[in-house]
């Protein structure tokens, strides 16, 4: 390993290079911060992803690429990938340093004392959830916010709690307070996010819920315009995130789940903790509280044993549900899980199957923004002319009003463009 030391005051700032999820975002945040108060200049940040091996493979490419292009900078590699496999970056020769995912979030993990190549702690000893005020975000309207960390399941195919470890919650005080910095620094739409926001406050003094949280976030923090959810576990979602949908504007109409298959079978070996039915369920109850509510999904197409009629019935579901928004992977096998040892489907049969699953996506999403033409939109403006509607839908707005960034315009929807809404400030 090579050891580039890195310069403090006057270098150039710090790059940060962030893979995988929004929790991800979140931390590159707490990083820029801390990487800022500690004076480290000349030195790029890899944020890895564990979630693929198509995404630790992005990043083992990210960062031969940083060095190429920044051949003094010291390189500092953390995130999933690096937690699980520390080893591996330490041997690449562009790396200078490795942490883990709780040493990132050290405020001295980046000072000119902070020399350790190789800095990873085991993280199923992790009891507690660090706080990490951030006052906003980098060229961002909308704020991503750490409610909780780990899981405490096994899904068959999943390594991400070998790399994030168990269920730990943030209280419910200190999610007020950053956010109630956020706003006032000019943030609009806040979103929740976490390896497993379901199982919020499981591990807290008597085990507030995530919709608990929620409600007591939107009384406690009125100037906050909105609240948006990242992934959530169909079978968690409680009573008091439908009793926001329909009684709470300021809570999003947009639900992304975690659904990850169609079929029973397949659920079942992906040892998840839902059938097609409880899904089904709560996205009829969620529509009963708010009729005009929006579903996203995670499905994973090819997963071991996968038959041909089984892969028929993710596609049902997406029809029966009305899904819109479809992040589809195909299976990827993690070693170390029990998936990987089952028996496997073809992969170019993964990938047939991953691509029918997005061109029924596109044909979800083309269908809903058809239907928004003519309606009222509130739309964030997140950069010139470009915001996104309550739904999560992308719109390209016109008049003046349109062009200020951070403000929520009201718009009328005139018509789609490609996988976009145009609309015109009212």
């Amino acid at each position: 390993m090579t050891s580039n030391a890195a310069k403090s005051s006057g270098a150039n700032p710090t790059q940060i290079l962030t893979f995988g999820c929004r929790l991800n975002a979140y931390e590159s945040e707490v990083m820029r911060g801390h990487a800022e108060a500690s004076g480290l200049g000349d030195a790029v940040i890899v944020n890895t992803c564990a979630v693929t091996l198509e995404a630790e493979r992005q990043a083992r490419q990210a960062i031969r690429r940083a060095r190429r292009e920044n051949p003094q900078a010291q390189i500092i590699v953390t995130g999933c990938s690096a937690q699980i496999d520390p080893a591996r970056y330490a041997a690449m020769p562009e790396v200078d340093r490795v942490l883990g995912n709780l040493e990132k979030l050290e405020p001295d993990a980046f000072g000119p004392q902070a020399t350790e190549p190789l800095l990873v702690s085991d993280i199923m000893q992790a009891r507690e959830t660090a706080s990490h005020l951030i006052e906003g975000f980098e060229g961002h309207t909308r704020a991503f916010i750490q409610v909780q960390q780990g899981c405490d399941h096994r899904c068959t195919f999943c390594i991400i709690p070998f790399g994030r470890g168990n269920n730990r919650s943030v209280p419910m005080g200190e999610i007020v307070r950053q956010i109630q910095l956020l706003v006032e620094n000019g943030v609009a739409e806040v979103v929740f996010t976490g390896v497993d926001i379901t199982g919020y406050g499981q591990d807290l003094p008597g085990q507030p819920t995530l919709g608990q949280l929620c409600r007591r976030l939107l009384a406690n923090v009125p100037d906050l315009k909105r609240l948006r959810l990242s992934s959530v576990d169909p079978v968690e979602l409680d009573t008091d995130i439908l009793r926001l949908l329909a009684e709470e504007p300021r809570f999003m109409p947009h639900l992304h789940l975690s659904l990850q298959a169609g079929d029973d079978m397949i659920l079942k070996r992906m040892k998840r903790r839902h059938l097609a039915r409880d899904v089904e369920r709560v996205c009829a109850e969620a529509r009963a509280a708010r009729p005009d509510v929006v579903f996203g999904a995670d499905i994973i197409a090819g997963f071991p044993t996968e038959t041909e009629a089984m892969f028929a019935n993710s596609l049902r579901i997406v029809e029966a549900c009305d899904v819109t928004w479809l992040h589809v992977f195909p299976y990827s096998e993690r070693p170390g899980t029990p998936a990987a040892r089952m028996p496997q489907v073809a992969k170019p049969l993964r990938k047939e199957r991953a691509m029918r699953l997005r061109e029924l996506g596109e044909r979800q999403v083309k269908r809903f923004l058809d239907s928004r033409i003519g309606s009222e939109a509130s739309v964030l403006i997140e950069k010139d002319g470009l915001g996104r509607s309550e739904h999560f839908a992308p719109v390209a707005m016109t008049g003046p009003l349109g062009k200020r960034v951070g403000g929520i315009v009201a718009a009328r929807i005139t018509a789609r463009n490609g996988q976009q809404l145009e609309g015109k400030a009212a």
